[in-house]
């Protein structure tokens, strides 16, 4: 049986809790951040979890998570 190749995109933007859950990086934090108040961009530094609906497809792109 052949390896099968980790999606490296993915790899980079989600990482496993150590209970398995997936998580990752909000988004709209990279440029136009003059009109974003402060509160909002305290809120988008912290990380979330990935859905569980989401997790399949994640999990098939990384196949050794």
């Amino acid at each position: 049986m052949p390896k099968i190749k980790t999606h490296r995109g993915a790899a980079k933007r989600f990482k496993i809790t150590g209970t398995g859950k997936i998580k990752r990086s909000k988004a709209y934090k990279s440029h136009i951040l003059t009109g974003k108040p402060a509160k909002r961009m305290r809120g988008l530094r912290k990380a979330a979890l990935v859905s569980k609906g989401e997790c399949v497809n994640i999990k098939r792109l990384l196949p050794y998570l």
